[in-house]
């Protein structure tokens, strides 16, 4: 594959873990094993099923979490900041 024009970009979405990444496993799986070279396509199964264990052992070993979860968390710390500013005042006021 070295030298090949053949070049993707890899966005997976985490809105909806499980359908959502088997979709964009699978998606992904098929375009990696479309840049196998036509001599070998005879192996296409196994390789396709070889990339898709690899994908999905790799990111389960990762800390995902859902864009759910994110929002959440990013509003708990937007709130933990504003009460941080307040306190903050406060000690300046009662300097």
């Amino acid at each position: 594959m070295c030298g090949s024009s053949n070049s993707f970009t890899i966005e997976i979405r985490y809105e909806h873990l499980s359908k959502s990444m088997n979709e964009s496993l699978e998606q992904l799986t098929k375009r990696i094993s479309s840049l196998i070279p036509g001599d070998i396509k005879h192996v296409q199964a196994d390789i396709e099923n070889n990339i898709r264990s690899l994908l999905q052992t790799s990111l389960s070993k990762m800390n995902l979490v859902t864009r759910d979860e994110f929002d959440v968390q990013t509003a708990v710390l937007q709130r933990t900041r504003e009460k941080l500013e307040q306190l903050e005042k406060q000690i300046e006021q009662l300097k």
